[in-house]
């Protein structure tokens, strides 16, 4: 818990969704219940007196986001690509969040330019323009090089977004505590790790410098992939709060009008979505945990433009073969293996049944296959994956959250531009390539040859090491030494420490 005054910001919450008329539009999106709903405006109409009153222009819950701060806009953009989950009226709306926030003024972001790199940004560029794109954390120039005429894309963070970030965060913390005392069953989902986990994202999406390193190790993966360019960072121009990289034209993979006008075919663009990702997750183990429009464009040769590498997900060879496993069991509609996946890597207590757990999973992916994906309710499917979850102790594994929710985004990307597109259908080629590379006899003897290499480096040390644990059997044990007398100095640090705690939760009661 970070502090009573965390109170103060969920108050307000509640209260601005109450002063925006965003309350009703989030209730209704996500079908609360009637208690739920009843609940929430108790909560927040006693202080709408004290909501921030956004922008009035905007749409009620994008005015409502966009005034909460950079971690709720975080959240929209995500919900800006489920409108199978949210509608298609609010995912509209959201689309906002994307790149086309108000930016901040062009003479603060040279002055932070100027400071980063230490050198005047005339100097550095011939053209510099107005913001071309401002998001949540960021704002993006259009610039030329002074001695070479290249054109760059320079990404500038907002002022004070880390204390902004920091605040919501805090926020988050508080609302997961809370959660956990007041519906214990809940705690089996780790909201709490969950939290520390989006944190830990967050923190290293606010360093700069580290989304130059993603950059170029993406770009470096990618480099033999056909149908996606990933502009290179200029690594001398780039710095904790300034990143420069090279210029890509593009369309707006939101631009459905656009795109068409161009002639590029949706279904093929929507196909490459969703297996760019596969490729990236399944065969690198590092894939991009952003994928939503707003970072994605296309080129006039139908190639997908990647920007923004803030947040990028890695996973062990481990957990990509049992994610491999998984997806191709539901994709051969094999529940009983995709039971037993769950079982063997730990997501399911053993003493749960796994006939039970498979007819369970079979009820989840049978309404998903043979039918067009415009007729699938996704809300619908999520909530019986919820209850199955719980009703089998299903841990959240906070190491997949990024991989999960990255999914999730990359399907809502591929649907807006194909409605009828068939995930599994498209997911299969790939999962079936990464399984009979990865999974088998052949993935059995490159385990054992590696397993034979780490072995081979402690070879020198393996004698002493055999001598040293011989001895040590062969030694009587030693008498144990009589228990000294302690003293009681050490009580008085420990009383300090107790009568601070106690101060702490004295002031937040």
């Amino acid at each position: 818990m970070r502090g009573p005054h965390n109170i103060w910001r969920l108050i307000r919450t509640g209260a601005t969704l109450e002063r925006t008329g965003a309350m009703d539009v989030v209730l209704e999106a996500f079908r609360a219940p009637p208690r739920l709903r009843i609940l929430a405006h108790m909560l927040g109409w006693p202080f709408k007196w004290l909501g921030l009153k956004g922008d009035p222009a905007l749409p009620p819950a994008t005015r409502a986001l966009t005034a909460l701060g950079p971690a709720y806009i975080k959240f929209g953009q995500i919900l800006s690509t489920r409108p199978d989950i949210v509608g298609d009226e609010l995912a509209v709306q959201l689309k906002y969040l994307q790149d086309k926030l108000p930016p901040f003024p062009t003479d603060i972001a040279k002055k932070m330019i100027e400071a980063e790199l230490e050198v005047p940004v005339d100097q550095v560029f011939s053209e510099f323009s107005e913001p071309v794109a401002a998001a949540s954390i960021a704002q993006v120039h259009r610039a030329r090089l002074a001695d070479t005429g290249e054109e760059v894309a320079v990404k500038v963070l907002r002022p004070n977004i880390e204390r902004a970030f920091r605040t919501d965060i805090d926020a988050f913390y508080l609302i997961a505590r809370t959660i956990e005392i007041v519906a214990p069953q809940t705690r089996r989902l780790r909201p709490m790790d969950v939290i520390a986990h989006f944190e830990g994202v967050v923190m290293g999406e606010l360093d700069l410098r580290l989304e130059s390193s993603a950059a170029a190790e993406f770009a470096a993966n990618t480099d033999k992939d056909e149908g996606i360019r990933v502009p290179a960072p200029i690594w001398f121009l780039s710095g904790k709060t300034v990143m420069t990289l090279g210029w890509a034209e593009g369309i707006g993979m939101n631009e459905n009008a656009a795109i068409d006008a161009a002639g590029i075919d949706r279904r093929v663009l929507g196909a490459r979505v969703l297996q760019l990702f596969l490729n990236h997750a399944l065969r690198d183990g590092y894939f991009h945990a952003d994928m939503h429009q707003g970072n994605l464009k296309v080129a006039a040769d139908g190639a997908i433009i990647i920007y923004d590498f803030g947040i990028m997900g890695r996973i062990d060879e481990y957990t990509r073969r049992v994610y491999a496993e998984i997806l191709m069991g539901f994709i051969r509609k094999d529940y009983r293996r995709v039971a037993e996946v769950h079982f063997e890597a730990g997501y399911v207590p053993a003493d749960r049944d796994i006939d039970e757990f498979a007819r369970a999973l079979r009820a989840v992916g049978e309404p998903i296959f043979g039918m067009d994906a415009s007729r699938i309710s996704m809300a619908r499917l999520l909530a019986y994956l919820f209850e199955v979850t719980e009703r089998f102790g299903m841990q959240t594994r906070t190491e997949l959250i990024l991989l999960q929710r990255t999914m999730v985004v990359v399907e809502g990307v591929a649907r807006s531009l194909d409605p009828h597109i068939n995930i599994w259908q498209v997911a299969r080629p790939v999962v079936e390539a990464y399984v009979a590379k990865n999974v088998g006899p052949a993935a059995l003897l490159r385990d054992l040859a590696q397993t034979a290499r780490v072995l081979s480096r402690f070879g020198p040390k393996l004698p002493r090491l055999v001598e040293a644990a011989l001895i040590a059997q062969a030694e009587p044990p030693r008498p144990l030494a009589p228990p000294r007398r302690r003293s009681r100095w050490y009580l008085i640090p420990l009383a300090v420490v107790i009568f601070a705690a106690g101060v702490g939760l004295g002031q937040f009661l």
